[in-house]
């Protein structure tokens, strides 16, 4: 890997050392600069592939985001070429109905530094949430105007989400079996390119973290959120090319 080109990307500065600074420095930077987006699925209709060539190329060399399995998956590579010591982790997302999803249903990731007992949960690819690493222990881990804990369950732990409402809502549930990366997510990946329940077919959308909250755009609407407040537009078919430049850097 040309972690240089990488860190260039997501704007930090090499050479990184493997340490707790340098992973939350390389997850905020992730998240302001690489978006969330499944612009293949809709409205490109490109099949996703996970190889580190193609999620290179996409992410690095054209400047577009992904979903959790091309985000997180191109992330650890960059982690372990640092010097962290990555496991890929199962994770299963919680519906509005609290229900759990597929097997596989989100890639996210355990990072830990040799021979230091304390893990983090390092995710660049659920979306609006966490943009530092969780410590894997219990407790409230605040983080600006929100917060998130871990809580222990069979086989694993539960991520708790605290919003600007106060509310705790529980985000995906992930254990800790070590998995292998991409075999054991090609299903999940095209499941969510595929199936009409999967939330990524029903339409576009593209979303990064702001310094003062999060810039989201689907197909109707321009979200802005800004310190706990929340602005929205609709947006036309015409204008809709020009907002995915300016706020994303993104030409389809």
């Amino acid at each position: 890997m040309n972690v240089e080109a990488y860190l260039a990307r997501i704007g930090c500065e090499a050479p990184l050392e493997p340490t707790y600074e340098t992973l939350r420095e390389l997850q905020t930077a992730h998240m302001r600069t690489v978006p969330f987006e499944n612009l293949d699925i809709v409205p490109l209709h490109r099949s996703i592939r996970l190889d580190e060539a193609s999620l290179w190329h996409k992410i690095i060399e054209d400047k577009r985001g992904g979903f959790c399995y091309e985000l997180n998956g191109l992330y650890a590579w960059l982690l372990k070429q640092i010097g962290f010591q990555i496991r890929y982790l199962n994770g299963r997302v919680f519906n509005r109905k609290e229900e759990l999803g597929i097997e596989f249903d989100h890639l996210a990731l355990l990072a830990s530094l040799p021979g230091d007992p304390i893990s983090w949960l390092a995710d660049v690819g659920f979306g609006d949430s966490f943009l530092e690493p969780l410590e894997l222990h219990e407790g409230e881990q605040p983080q600006g105007m929100r917060a998130y804990r871990l809580e222990p369950a069979r086989d694993g732990w539960i991520s708790w989400e605290r919003g600007y409402d106060r509310a705790w809502r529980r985000q995906y549930y992930f254990d800790l079996a070590p998995r292998t990366f991409p075999d054991d997510y090609e299903a999940g990946c095209r499941y969510h390119q595929q199936s009409p329940d999967s939330s990524f077919t029903r339409g576009p959308v593209i979303s990064r973290a702001t310094e003062d909250g999060r810039v989201t755009l689907d197909d109707t609407m321009l979200i802005i959120k800004s310190n706990g407040g929340r602005s929205e537009r609709p947006v036309s078919a015409e204008e809709w090319p020009r907002l995915l430049w300016e706020h994303f850097g993104v030409i389809l």
